[in-house]
């Protein structure tokens, strides 16, 4: 007699910037989850965070997901007019395995990690720490300078100096960085939020836009160099994918061109001699290491051809699963193809019982 099917419960949507992106990449990992081996394997059930904070069941989750866009207010029952978590929807409690599938803060932030590990329940991706540490770029840097990872020149800048002293911060900036230079909020993904700037203006205007998303912001040195993305799988024991590269046509990998068909491409595997391919790799799965990251994580490089530098950009502990992202993608080309990919983190979160907290990792 086979085993019962473990009962998932995927959660997208949320309070954040990147709740569009999230429907989209729950598409994807819902309809892997359903397909094959996995639809005997797992009975999943879909729960929708609303753009007030309020959470859904399945019912209204599989709605949202069929329409593929964020569900207004109109569109949904009648819901508490205070903003937040109001407590879980029917079924939730049932859960064995959570899989959330949020981009941005309060869902890769740390935030509903929390939730989960008070529930005792496993769920996929990092824990408290390293989704907080991976999701704010300031903490996110100062981990990776402690673990002498290379990176391009920045500062971190917070909101109150833009208002309180705007001269003396934009001096600072031009003498330390100069231009160009990219503005991004320190916890949003997705290039919500950045801009590039080449003049005083244009850095005036960017710590504005960036400064409107997030009180703490990080500006960094633009370099010419090529975008070059790793995949890491595993719990103690990580591994990480052929390298990718994000080719496009615009002066930089804004919203626009990250998400929209046609505007940009990927190669896989990049192009690169296999020094920096191994290079990459090995960097990648240190990143891990030093914000405690696990589970899953993609990680961003700037690579210099002339001078052969290879500087790290980001890590992204929860990254996109939608049709232009490049985690599946770059596991793909290395043998894991999307049904064993998220059958793989479903055991990953099994085996972090009781909890995802500690994110201790190994070199695969």
């Amino acid at each position: 007699m086979s085993a019962s099917p473990l009962q998932l419960g995927l959660v997208f949507g949320g309070v954040s910037g990147e709740h569009a992106v999230s429907i989209r990449s729950a598409n994807t990992v819902a309809a892997a989850l359903r397909r094959g081996a996995n639809a005997e394997r797992y009975r999943l059930r879909c729960f929708y965070i609303d753009q007030w904070g309020h959470w859904w069941p399945p019912a209204v989750a599989d709605a949202v997901l069929a329409k593929g866009t964020p569900a207004t207010a109109d569109d949904l029952p009648a819901a508490s007019l205070r903003p937040g978590f109001q407590g879980f929807p029917e079924g939730a409690l049932d859960i064995q395995v959570w899989v959330p599938v949020l981009h941005g803060p309060n869902g890769e932030d740390g935030t509903i990690q929390g939730l989960f590990s008070l529930m005792q329940v496993p769920f996929v991706g990092s824990g408290v720490l390293g989704s907080a540490v991976g999701m704010d770029k300031q903490a996110m840097k100062a981990a990776f300078a402690a673990a002498g990872l290379p990176q391009v020149p920045y500062a971190c800048v917070e909101a109150d100096e833009l208002r309180s002293a705007p001269e003396a911060l934009l001096q600072r900036l031009e003498h330390q960085l100069g231009y160009p230079c990219f503005i991004k909020p320190a916890n949003l993904g997705s290039s919500v939020g950045i801009s590039k700037a080449t003049n005083r203006s244009e850095l005036l205007a960017g710590l504005k836009l960036a400064a409107s998303h997030d009180p703490r912001l990080v500006v960094e040195q633009g370099v010419s160099a090529r975008e070059l993305e790793c995949a890491v799988l595993g719990q103690r024991e990580m591994r990480a994918s052929v390298l990718g590269e994000i080719c496009f046509d615009a002066d930089w990998y804004d919203y626009d061109t990250k998400y929209s068909e046609g505007k940009s491409h990927t190669v896989i595997p990049a192009q690169v001699p296999n020094a920096i391919s191994e290079r990459a790799r090995t960097m990648a799965i240190a990143a891990c290491r030093a914000v405690g990251a696990s589970g899953l994580a993609r990680v961003d490089f700037f690579y210099a051809e002339a001078s052969g530098e290879l500087w790290l950009n980001e890590i992204n502990t929860l990254p996109g699963f939608t049709s232009q992202s490049m985690y599946p993608m770059l596991w793909e080309a290395s043998g894991v193809p999307l049904e064993t990919l998220v059958h793989q983190l479903v055991q990953l979160a099994q085996e972090s019982e009781p909890s995802n907290a500690s994110g201790g990792l190994q070199a695969a």
